[in-house]
């Protein structure tokens, strides 16, 4: 291998590594916040994964499906004392909790970290 081969897979590895910092950096912001659990806007526009993902199914799945699953875990928890936890403290423990907290709990995560793994950028 040349050394600007070597240089290449290096800066390609390190681009990787940087962005996975930051997704995760901004995936544990969300996950460390206690409730009211709210909705994590996109990094992106709705119309920025097509033709991947359309822009009508990016907005149904945030805007609905996954503000279900907020809504659902806020209501659930509401004035037990998960209420003063966060996310990340629920799921710690989470078979303590009735099913809906579970559910929900679990929704709300999960998709947060999808968000963050999908990228309109392309060769990432």
């Amino acid at each position: 291998m040349h050394n600007n081969q070597i240089k290449h897979i290096i800066m390609k590895n390190l681009k990787s590594i940087f962005v996975c910092s930051i997704m995760t950096m901004a995936f544990a912001s969300t996950v460390s916040a206690q409730s009211p659990f709210e909705l994590p806007a996109l990094n992106y526009a709705y119309n920025a994964l097509e033709p991947a993902i359309d822009k009508a199914t990016m907005q149904i799945h945030h805007s609905k499906h996954h503000q279900g699953y907020v809504n659902k875990l806020n209501k659930a928890i509401e004035g037990t004392e998960a209420e003063n936890l966060a996310l990340d403290e629920i799921l710690k423990n989470i078979s303590v909790y009735p099913t809906a907290v579970r559910n929900n709990a679990g929704g709300h995560f999960n998709h947060t970290l999808f968000w963050t793994i999908l990228t309109p950028k392309k060769n990432t």
